[in-house]
């Protein structure tokens, strides 16, 4: 997978620390990586956004790249003709990715909440860039009540455009997990046809950068590069 894309099932769950630990276990692995942010909103234009926040937990040899800012925390497309700024397109974004990819074995680009939030006022998509480039995409879903259905519809979403998916990643695994969630850990990948493929702790996004990069092997599936087995994981937290 030279070029993976990260969407979420929603917001805030857990996209860009997941991303991170994607990052760091393949630097791990010796791999150079580049992640690529298309449309950051909701920070301003000299903070930090999701893509160094990726290169602090991961470590500066990970390329940092981000194509749109907008200052509203909002979808971009919302975002960019409230601020009276550029959309952003499919084309856009795949071209950035293939330059990434030329000089980069691995370059993940992070969407913007799920997979389906507009870009542009034609109703582009994370998806079609990805499909222009023919790339997998990688879903990262919470663990509570409620994930089935979200990841259901993001699975479906992917096959009707003809996309493929290497898997399910839960971006927050709680400290102390309650029925719905472990037993999705089973149903996940039932309903969604993908198999899970890790589970971030949640919290891990405030670990020192170092301590950080050591465990991120230990949350991902070899296909991530990692260590994890969901095998292991279920019975660790039988429901």
């Amino acid at each position: 997978m030279t070029i993976l894309f990260v969407s979420g099932t929603g917001t805030e769950i857990g996209k860009t620390v997941v991303t991170s630990a994607v990052a760091s276990a393949a630097v791990a692995a010796g791999r150079s990586v580049a992640v690529l942010k298309p449309a950051q909103t909701g920070v301003g234009p000299d903070e930090p956004g999701d893509a160094a926040e990726v290169v602090r937990l991961a470590g500066p040899s990970v390329t940092a790249a981000e194509l749109a800012r907008y200052p509203e925390p909002l979808a971009p497309d919302t975002a960019a003709r409230r601020s009276g700024l550029p959309t952003l397109s499919p084309a856009a974004v795949a071209e950035a990715a293939r330059k990434l990819a030329a000089s980069h074995d691995l370059v993940l680009v992070e969407g913007a909440g799920g997979l389906l939030v507009r870009f542009d006022e034609e109703g582009h998509t994370l998806a079609d860039a990805a499909r222009l480039l023919d790339a997998p995409v990688l879903i990262v879903a919470p663990a509570a009540l409620g994930t089935l259905n979200s990841v259901t519809l993001t699975a479906e979403a992917l096959a009707a455009r003809e996309l493929t998916s290497p898997g399910v990643v839960i971006g927050g695994w709680p400290v102390s997990p309650d029925l719905a969630s472990r037993c999705n850990l089973a149903d996940l990948p039932k309903v969604s046809g993908l198999p899970l493929l890790g589970a971030v702790p949640q919290g891990s996004g405030a670990l020192a950068p170092v301590a950080f990069r050591a465990a991120a092997p230990t949350w991902l599936a070899p296909a991530l590069h990692g260590e994890w087995s969901a095998r292991s994981f279920q019975a660790a937290w039988p429901a």
